[in-house]
This record gives structure tokens, C-alpha cells and sequence, in this order.
């Protein structure tokens, strides 16, 4: 059903309207576990955090770390071979049953987690290479004491990780999930149709709604259609700013609110390719991009441009000299001159040859492929052939990671934690044919002088310090380019009219729907 017939037919319709004491929130694609040890996708993380509390999160506007369960953090004296140490003390709060969270509980999880048998892969990964010394020493009912064999810079940040009741791993709920201290409680598994009712106990203050629903339905237009017809109550990054002018259409009903994020959109290069290889063709292509005009005509604004992998909001974000930020301004008379430069004359002027041809995948979502088709028009503009091929997603992703493309186009996960620039472009990072999944530096970067600014901005806790090693990073990025970062999406929210207090985080996370309560409007009627 397209979106105008389906809005005609929806007006004559009666429609099943979701409670007042219920908040139905739309997702595209269900979550695979809600269990803290197995979550894997972004889905998964952000339901899993509306039921289990952390000690620390990064759902602040400019990504610093801020307590959650943890109260306190404070450094202490090193000791024999621990020379990070770190006293936590917990705030008093209570799980969804009613008892204390206590330091018995936080030991009580991370030693879980790091089970090889039934513990999260992902957090062993973390607590190992930031050296945690085990045993944990418990100081007192509420704290808790964490020594490191090494300088790590992302400890504060790494406590970012949920918190469950001692014993619940093996004595779990009535639904299989261990009990957590978040603002939600789930009732059902994870699937189609997620359940939660909210937590009598949370610290945070007892939830306006009563119950939280998320339901899974995949078609953008449907999805729409279910918030106009007030079966759903709100969904967030998942109308694609294709749709933006129907929900301006309805907005006696629905409502759309944007706000930075620290998501990122950009360009991958095959660094490893004969061509892409040398930094003067990944800066023409660059210069041949006008990334403000796609994203004025075909994201209707909702982006900032980047000039980083980091929002220009972060706290280690560095923006670019004047001379290096001219590698990223629009000039396509400069991108033909370093073409010419680097051996890729264009064989008959403004004729229609090409200099060349690039291999460029994308997925199949309408989006991405309306931005593939601009910027591959843009690229012959400076004489650059384009073969664009878009793929279902996991044929597409499994391609990137294999070097089987010369261009790509991909938006990332939230990125907060700037050690992520090692897991981007340090060489260790790269995909192999024996390990695919070493790391996101799917654009086979290799840069020794990079390496060594990724290791010491990894073992350096300082902020100050970091700062400098990242803007040092940074510049070294821009230059040389070996991907282009393109913009940070907005996060973009759409939701009935009524629904009120919802809060918009960079990180992306939905934990502002703690605090969403629902006010009766002449359209709800």
C-alpha cells in the first residue's frame, strides 16, 4: 500500500488507539536477546539498558560520562602492579524487586560476564584489554574497589555496562532475564513484540507510563501509518527524511523533533586499491562531493556536516586547520587538477569518457541509494566513472568486509568513546581473510605513525593529554583521508501529538522514555 492511498484509506477507518496508561514505541527489526550477556545489535543494547542500569552512561549532550548506579568514581594510590586504581561507590537504589544493589551484585555480574562459557564476549574483550585484576575487592556494602595492571584511557567509559541482582543469572524471571534496576521491567522475550512494565523501584523516579510496548514493524510507510492512525505512540530513527514532508502533513496528529547526534554517515575508500591507494585521488573524490547540497536536498537538513569521525559536540572532537579543511570543501575544479596530478588525465575533456570507473556498493534501502545516485553524478562531474551496485544488507556488509568494493557508503553506531579512531584505522583493526571481523577498519588503512598516536591515545588517562593526541589524529585523518566522513544525522523522532518529555541523546539510546508521559489533545479523540 503506497503512503497516500494507505493515509486516504486510514481516514475512513476505526482505529484501534493505544491506551492512555500504555506507550507503544514502532522499531524496524527485532532484538535477538535482551540478556546483558548476549547482546550483539544496537537494538538489543538499547532495550537491554531500558531494564538494566549501569554504573556509568554516556546519554549526555556532549558524550561525557555520567553516574548512573555508580555514585562516586574516584582514583586511588597504585598498588604492587596496579598502577590505575579506582574506588566505586554505588548510590543507594533498588532492583525491580524491591532489594538493594549492592557491591556483592556489581561483583556478582562482572564476574559472569566474564564466564567464558555463558559470560558476554564483548566484555571480556573490554575488561581484558583494559587489564582488570581480579579478585575485585569488596570495601563496604556499597563500594567496590577496581585495580588495573595498565594505563587504560577508556576505564571511566567502560563501566558503561548493565548491572544485575546477585543470583538472577541462574535464577532468572518468569521470562528468562535476570533482574536489573533500570526504569523497565520486561513481561515478555525479546521479539516482534517486546513488553515491559515500568519499575515501581527505579531510582530515577517511578515512570509516568505504566506499561511500555515495542513492536517491530519493518515498512517505513507502515510504520508512519500506525503512528497517524494512533496504534503507536512514537518511533525514533526510522523515518527517513523521505517521508519528512507526510508527517508534515499530519501535523494536526504527529509531531517530529531532530537534535545532533554522534552517529556518522560517511564514504569508505579501498585503500588497498591501485587507485584509491594514493592519497591525492581519495582527496578529489573528496573535493568532488557536495556533501551540503545532498544533505539540503535529500536529508532536508537533518545532519550536521563532519569533518571527523566525532560530532563536532564531543569533548576530543578537533576541527581542521584552515588549510587541511580545504581537503574537504567542495571544488571539483581542484579535484580534476589533483586527478591530472596523479596520472588520471581526463582522456577527452567535458566528452563523455571516464578517467576511470569505481566499484561502489551500498544497501538497497531507498536512502542510501538516493544518496549513492547523487554523489556517483557528482563523481562524473570531475570525469569519474561510478558502478553503482546496491545489495541486500548482509550481502553488502559481507562484501565491505571482505575489500570486495572500491567505494562504499555505511552510517556507523554511535560513537562516544574517541579510542574508537583505533578500531576504525589502526592497522591491527583490519579485516583478514582469516579474521573478517578484526575491526572496522574495513578501508585497509595502514599508517605506523597513526598506530603509534591510537596506542598512546589508548594508554593515556588523562582528558588534557587525550585531547591533544586525538587532534593530532584527527589532522593526520583529514590529510590523508582514508575515508570521508560525510555528516552526523540528526536523530529524528516522530511521535503523537500528546506524547510529552521524551529526550533526544547524541548516543541515540531510548532512555528518555523514562520520562515520556501522554496528555490528551483534540486529535487523540
Amino acid at each position: 500500500m503506497g503512503l497516500a492511498v494507505g493515509l486516504s484509506v486510514l481516514s475512513g477507518c476505526v482505529r484501534q488507539r493505544v491506551p492512555p496508561e500504555e506507550l507503544v514505541v514502532l522499531i524496524e527489526s527485532p532484538p535477538r536477546n535482551i540478556d546483558p550477556r548476549y547482546t550483539t545489535t544496537s537494538i538489543d543494547y538499547k532495550l537491554t539498558y531500558l531494564s538494566f542500569a549501569r554504573l556509568i552512561d554516556v546519554d549526555t549532550q556532549s558524550l561525557e560520562p555520567r553516574f548512573d548506579l555508580a555514585e562516586s568514581v574516584t582514583p586511588l594510590p597504585p598498588g604492587p602492579g596496579a598502577p590505575l586504581r579506582y574506588e566505586v561507590t554505588l548510590r543507594p537504589a533498588k532492583f525491580s524487586d524491591g532489594s538493594d544493589v549492592t557491591a556483592v551484585d556489581v561483583l556478582y555480574t562482572i564476574e559472569h560476564y566474564l564466564d567464558e562459557k555463558h559470560g558476554s564476549a564483548g566484555l571480556r574483550r573490554r575488561f581484558s584489554e583494559s587489564g582488570l585484576i581480579q579478585p575485585i575487592e569488596i570495601a563496604g556494602p556499597r563500594t567496590l574497589r577496581l585495580s588495573y595492571s595498565h594505563s587504560y584511557s577508556s576505564i571511566i567509559t567502560d563501566l558503561d555496562f548493565s548491572i544485575v541482582k546477585h543470583g538472577s543469572f541462574e535464577k532468572p524471571s518468569e521470562v528468562g532475564l535476570p533482574i536489573g534496576a533500570g526504569p523497565f521491567v520486561p513481561v515478555s522475550e525479546a521479539g516482534e513484540v517486546t513488553r515491559f512494565v515500568r519499575n515501581e523501584h527505579y531510582y530515577g523516579g517511578r515512570p509516568p507510563m505504566e506499561r511500555l510496548t515495542v513492536r517491530v514493524v519493518r515498512d517505513a510507510n507502515s510504520r508512519l501509518l500506525s503512528l497517524v492512525g494512533g496504534s503507536a505512540d512514537l518511533t525514533q530513527n526510522t523515518v527517513s527524511p523521505l517521508l519528512f514532508e507526510a508527517v508534515k502533513k499530519w501535523q494536526d496528529r504527529l509531531k517530529l523533533q531532530t537534535a545532533p547526534s554522534a552517529l556518522l554517515f560517511y564514504m569508505g575508500m579501498n585503500n588497498e586499491d591501485e587507485r584509491l591507494r594514493d592519497p591525492r585521488v581519495r582527496r578529489a573524490l573528496a573535493l568532488g562531493i557536495d556533501r551540503e547540497r545532498i544533505m539540503r536536498t535529500k536529508l532536508h537538513g537533518a545532519a550536521r556536516l563532519a569533518t571527523s569521525l566525532l560530532a563536532p559536540f564531543h569533548w576530543a572532537y578537533s576541527p581542521p586547520g584552515p588549510e587541511l579543511a580545504l581537503n574537504l570543501a567542495y571544488d571539483p575544479a581542484r579535484a580534476k587538477k589533483l586527478l591530472d596530478e596523479a596520472g588520471y588525465p581526463d582522456p577527452d575533456g567535458d566528452g563523455p569518457k571516464r578517467r576511470f570507473t569505481l566499484l561502489y556498493k551500498t544497501s538497497t534501502d531507498a536512502l542510501p541509494v538516493a544518496i549513492a545516485r547523487v554523489i556517483a553524478a557528482q563523481l562524473g562531474e570531475i570525469g569519474v566513472g561510478v558502478e553503482l551496485r546496491p545489495l541486500e544488507f548482509n550481502i553488502f556488509l559481507s562484501d565491505v568486509k571482505k575489500g570486495n568494493y572500491q567505494l562504499y557508503t555505511l552510517q556507523s553506531a554511535e560513537i562516544a568513546e574517541p579510542n574508537m579512531f583505533r578500531n576504525f584505522f589502526h592497522s591491527a583493526y583490519a579485516p583478514t581473510s582469516k579474521n573478517l571481523d578484526a575491526g572496522l577498519n574495513r578501508m585497509r588503512y595502514r599508517n605506523s605513525e597513526l598506530d603509534a598516536l591510537l596506542d598512546a591515545g589508548q594508554s593515556e588517562p588523562e582528558r588534557a593529554k587525550r585531547k591533544v593526541i586525538y587532534e593530532k589524529v584527527q589532522a593526520i585523518l583529514t590529510r590523508d583521508l582514508p575515508m570521508l566522513p560525510m555528516w552526523h544525522p540528526d536523530n529524528v523522532v516522530v511521535m503523537r501529538r500528546g506524547i510529552e518529555g521524551y529526550q533526544l541523546w547524541p548516543s541515540a539510546q531510548l532512555s528518555g522514555l523514562s520520562k515520556v508521559s501522554k496528555v490528551a489533545t483534540a486529535s487523540s479523540e
